[in-house]
């Protein structure tokens, strides 16, 4: 039964490891970021909803009359 030649695992588990780190670089450095955030306004907009218009009663379950 022949042995497992491990003479080369240290080169190949090196040099996948630098290809992948160099990948890794030239894709993130391609990405573009913005340079200044810029800072968004908040407004709160209004919203006109049919039921504010009306008068509505809302009756809590403990302030209706006991049976």
């Amino acid at each position: 039964m022949p042995q497992l030649d491990t003479s080369t695992w240290f080169i190949t588990v090196l040099s996948t490891t630098i290809t992948l780190f160099v990948l890794m670089q030239l894709k993130i450095s391609l990405h573009l970021f913005p340079q200044t955030p810029s800072i968004k306004s908040v407004k709160l907009m209004k919203t006109n909803n049919p039921w504010e218009s009306k008068w509505t009663k809302i009756y809590s379950p403990l302030s209706l009359p006991q049976q």
